[in-house]
């Protein structure tokens, strides 16, 4: 939480990083806060209390928070994706492009597409059945976890799950793995070692931190496929929800020079003082 108020911030008070792209760093920051604040103290405070029980209505309610803010998270990172795109594709376009009209669009679209998802999910939740007393074998109300505790029928469920996730997830990865085929494109074809290099820089941050959420994303995914164990899978399920969250502005402020300037401004002369 420290650190991604820390970009917060710098980024609010810097001038010099009034860009499409620290914009949608503050909103991912702002999204990882809330991602992992959805579950993880919660989980303090069951390891303070020892006590391990929720009640239906929050854990429907941590059902779809979780829901929302991974894919405010996911749809953050194309959006990104397009912006490195078009700096660097597009240069000379890119101020024309990347206005703050269509920046803001951007945020808002991917906000309320997440928030219909998760309340779409929450919502088909209501509609099962369940018997009293249920554990549920996670650390935090995962909504897989839920379906499967049901006493009812959750054909219709699973079948919105893996349809709805597998679109809203894969089209913005998609989104990437385009943005980046085009990038590798254009810098391949410039003739100057120093305009490879920048450019190469300037998508090094995100890559970094597309490969970390996708890659944990995919081995929590692997983890519940290939193992029957409940205490490996939440422990896969622990790191996708605290770590990236936790290294994202590492990278960004180690791998960034502006983002490092802008930091240090703020440590050595607070906006406050």
């Amino acid at each position: 939480m420290l650190g991604n108020l820390l970009i917060i911030l710098a980024i609010c008070t810097d001038s010099h990083l009034c860009t499409p792209m620290y914009f949608f760093l503050s909103n991912l920051s702002f999204s990882d806060i809330c991602f992992s604040t959805s579950t993880v103290p919660r989980l303090l405070m069951n390891i303070q209390r020892h006590s391990k029980v929720i009640s239906y209505a929050g854990c429907l309610t941590q059902v779809c928070f979780v829901l929302v803010f991974a894919g405010v998270e996911n749809s953050l990172l194309a959006a990104m994706a397009y912006d490195r795109y078009v700096a660097i594709c597009h240069p000379l376009r890119y101020s024309v492009i990347m206005n703050p009209r269509l920046c803001v669009l951007l945020i808002v679209l991917s906000l309320t597409i997440s928030v219909v998802y998760g309340l779409l999910h929450s919502l088909m939740v209501l509609r099962l059945s369940f018997c009293t007393n249920l554990e549920i074998p996670h650390f935090f109300c995962e909504l897989d976890q839920v379906i499967k505790l049901a006493c009812s029928d959750t054909l219709i469920n699973n079948i919105l799950f893996y349809l709805v996730s597998g679109i809203l997830g894969g089209v913005p990865l998609l989104g990437i793995i385009y943005s980046y085929i085009k990038i590798a494109s254009s810098i391949l074809k410039m003739s100057s070692a120093g305009g490879k290099h920048k450019a190469f820089s300037t998508c090094g941050s995100h890559l970094s931190v597309v490969s970390l959420f996708y890659g944990m994303g995919f081995g929590v995914y692997i983890s519940s496929v290939v193992t029957d164990s409940f205490t490996n899978t939440a422990a896969a399920s622990v790191m996708y929800t605290v770590v990236p969250p936790m290294l994202n502005p590492f990278i960004y402020s180690l791998r960034n020079r502006d983002m490092k300037e802008a930091l240090r401004k703020l440590i050595i002369k607070p906006p406050f003082c």
